[in-house]
C-alpha cells in the first residue's frame, strides 16, 4: 500500500502544510496510507487529520519512517548532513546552482533515496500542477509596501509576523499607509501567479502600478523604467536567458526606485535578474539596505506564503491533491517527470 507521510516544519514561521484534512479523507478513500505528525506551530489543528483518518505520531519522526513511505513537507530538511534514504516530496531548491540545493543532492545520492521537487511537479505541457505563487505576490507585495513605509519615517522594516487572513493584513497597511502619498509599483511577471497576486494587492490598497509580461522584458535589456518606480516587484523565476531588471549599477545610478520585492526570491541562483545583493531577508530583518542617499532596500523572504498560513495552505492543497492520488503509480506522469529531473541532476554528482 502506498504511504504518504506529513512531517512536521522544522523552520521557523512556517506554518503551512500541503494536505488538508479533506484531503487526507480523498487520499484514504483511495486506498493511500497517510501519517501525520504532530506539530506546534502548524495553522491547521491536528484533529482534523485524525477525524479524516490519519494515524497520527510524535513530531519529527520522520526519519524512522518506514522505508517504503513517502515523505511530504514543503520547507527544508534539517541541515544535518545525514544521508536521505526515503523518498521525499518537497522544496529543493536544488536545480539552479544553489549551494545549499547541491549539498542536499549529495545527501540524497548518498542514502539511495529520492527527491520529487515541488517545484518541477508538471504536467503534460510543462504547467506546474501547484504553487503557492499567487499568496507569494500577495505576501511580497504587502511587505514591500511595508519597508517603503518605513523608509518614510526615516527608518528601516522591522519584524513582520503571520496574520489569521488578508483582511487583517490590508487593515494592517492601511494603518502603515496612512497620511503618505502612494508609491508607485513596477510589477515583472504580472500575468503569472504570483504578479497576479502582486497586483491583487495593490489595487486593493489603490497603489497605482505599472504591469509587465514577457512582451514588455521581450528585447533583453536593460531596462531604465525599473529604476523610474519607487518599487519593483520581481515575480519572475530566475531561469536560464533571465533578462537582469536590476544591474548591480543601481546602488549608484540616478534612480527614483528605493525599493526591490524579489518575490521570485533566488539571489543565489546563477541567473537571478537583480544584481544588487546576494541572500535571502528574514521575517525578523525583512529588509535589506544595499544603498544609501537615497535608500535602497531589497525584500526578499522566501516564505512569503506563510505570512497568510490558512489561506495559502488551503489554495496549494486543493490544487496538489489531483497529483497526490496518483502516487500509486511514481513511474510516469507528473512523479515519472519529477524522477527523471531528479536522475538528471545527481547523474554528475
Amino acid at each position: 500500500m502506498t504511504h504518504l507521510w506529513v512531517r512536521a516544519e522544522q523552520r521557523p514561521n512556517e506554518e503551512r502544510v500541503g494536505l488538508t484534512p479533506q484531503g487526507v479523507a480523498e487520499l484514504v478513500r483511495a486506498g493511500i496510507q497517510v501519517t501525520v505528525e504532530e506539530s506546534s506551530v502548524r495553522a491547521i489543528p491536528i484533529e482534523g487529520y485524525l477525524h479524516a483518518g490519519a494515524r497520527i505520531v510524535e513530531e519529527n519522526l520522520w526519519p524512522h519512517a518506514p522505508a517504503d513511505a513517502i515523505i511530504f513537507g514543503l520547507k527544508e530538511l534539517p541541515e544535518d548532513g545525514t544521508p536521505l534514504t526515503h523518498r521525499h516530496i518537497m522544496f529543493g531548491h536544488a536545480y539552479k546552482g544553489q549551494p545549499a540545493g547541491q549539498v542536499l543532492l549529495k545527501r540524497f545520492k548518498a542514502g539511495g533515496g529520492t527527491l520529487y521537487d515541488l517545484e518541477y511537479l508538471v504536467d503534460d505541457s510543462g504547467r506546474r500542477v501547484a504553487a503557492f505563487g499567487y499568496w507569494a505576490g500577495y505576501a511580497g507585495a504587502a511587505i514591500s509596501l511595508k519597508c517603503w513605509a518605513a523608509q518614510q519615517a526615516g527608518g528601516i522594516a522591522g519584524p513582520v509576523h503571520k496574520y489569521p487572513g488578508k483582511a487583517a493584513l490590508l487593515a494592517d497597511l492601511v494603518g502603515d499607509l496612512r497620511g503618505l502619498p502612494h508609491p508607485s509599483a513596477l510589477i515583472i511577471g504580472a500575468l503569472g501567479r504570483v504578479g497576479t497576486g502582486a497586483a491583487d494587492l495593490c489595487s486593493a490598497l489603490g497603489v497605482p502600478t505599472t504591469l509587465w509580461d514577457m512582451a514588455e522584458t521581450a528585447s533583453g535589456g536593460p531596462f531604465p523604467e525599473v529604476l523610474q518606480h519607487e518599487i519593483f516587484l520581481n515575480c519572475i523565476l530566475a531561469r536560464p536567458g533571465c533578462p537582469v531588471f536590476v544591474p548591480a549599477s543601481a546602488r549608484t545610478d540616478p534612480r527614483k526606485l528605493t525599493v526591490i520585492g524579489d518575490i521570485a526570491c533566488d539571489p543565489t541562483s546563477d541567473f537571478s535578474p537583480i544584481k544588487v545583493y546576494d541572500r535571502t531577508t528574514t521575517w525578523e530583518e525583512p529588509a535589506l539596505r544595499v544603498a544609501d542617499l537615497p535608500p535602497l532596500d531589497v525584500t526578499a523572504i522566501d516564505n512569503l506564503p506563510s505570512l497568510l498560513p490558512v489561506e495559502s495552505s488551503e489554495d496549494y492543497a486543493t490544487q496538489l491533491l489531483p497529483s497526490l492520488l496518483t502516487l500509486t503509480d511514481l513511474g510516469s506522469g507528473v512523479w515519472g517527470r519529477a524522477k527523471a529531473e531528479f536522475d538528471r541532476h545527481t547523474a554528475t554528482l
